[in-house]
């Protein structure tokens, strides 16, 4: 077999069990399955919003499963892992199904949409898309579309980051499709982006030192400007001219201590009289 078809046969034979288990496991709120291959055998990890009805009463339907994928589909030892499917209102699987249910039990097709899309959007998803086709309402088929947030449909993101699942309602006038996509709350998609604002660095903090501090130093005296000598002898010149003042000068033949002329006038009269 050529490597081409080896891949093509593996495709076929992991669809087949996806669908099988789909049946299998339809009461336990199937959710999906992740099969690997390894050394001893293929690992089959199973996802359900109930593990117990999985495993089953002393573990009787995993024994039955394990034992018909052996026998049917012809895989190397399998050994099944059950797991659980965490919040079923992100899973696409889960919510695909519950609304095929809805829709076989009777709801309105357009009612049981818009409660399924609130119900994963409350959930915190980031998009949410359902579609349903067939006859919904009249002999002729249609298509009717949910769509609430916001969704990929191209690209290598649409295949890696969107979570699927399809289910089908069986009805009186037909088939009803119910395709489910959802985006998960903790997926980081590549057109996203935050502003980051930057915040200013601390102050630096002084630290105080207990050491005395020492006394200020003495201001420097004022030099005086060095005149020149034309200065010099400007300014001896006019300390020479400026005159002495009229006490200072001295009076010659006069005696300091002397009486005024009118004191001896009036000293001559009182000596005659005697």
């Amino acid at each position: 077999m050529s490597v081409e078809k080896k891949f093509v046969a593996e495709g076929i034979t992991k669809a087949l069990v996806d669908e099988y288990l789909a049946v299998e496991l339809e009461r336990a709120g199937y959710g999906g399955m992740v099969m690997n291959r390894t050394p001893m055998g293929t690992q089959i990890t199973v996802y359900a919003e109930k593990p117990g009805m999985v495993i089953g009463k002393g573990g009787k339907l995993i024994r039955k499963i394990t034992r018909d994928l052996d026998r049917k589909f012809h895989l190397d030892n399998p050994q099944i892992d059950v797991q659980d499917v965490g919040r079923g209102d992100l899973n696409g699987r889960v919510v695909a199904n519950r609304l095929a249910s809805s829709l076989e039990r009777g709801w309105y097709f357009r009612k049981a949409g818009q409660s399924m899309m609130r119900r994963v959007m409350d959930a915190g998803a980031l998009g949410c898309e359902i579609v349903i086709s067939g006859k919904l309402t009249g002999p002729r088929s249609r298509t009717e579309k949910f769509i609430s947030g916001y969704i990929k449909h191209s690209g290598r993101p649409a295949i890696d980051l969107v979570d699927k699942g399809y289910s089908v309602a069986v009805k009186k006038l037909g088939v009803i499709g119910c395709q489910v996509r959802i985006i998960p709350p903790e997926v980081r998609l590549p057109d996203d982006f935050q502003i980051v604002k930057l915040q200013a660095p601390p102050a630096p903090v002084e630290v105080k030192k207990s050491a005395p501090v020492p006394a200020p130093a003495p201001a420097p005296a004022p030099v005086e400007p060095k005149k020149s000598d034309l200065d010099q002898l400007l300014e001896s010149e006019v300390s020479a001219a400026e005159p002495k003042p009229a006490a200072e000068v001295p009076v010659e033949g006069v005696a300091e201590d002397a009486p005024l002329p009118e004191a001896k006038v009036d000293s001559e009269p009182c000596a005659k009289e005697e």
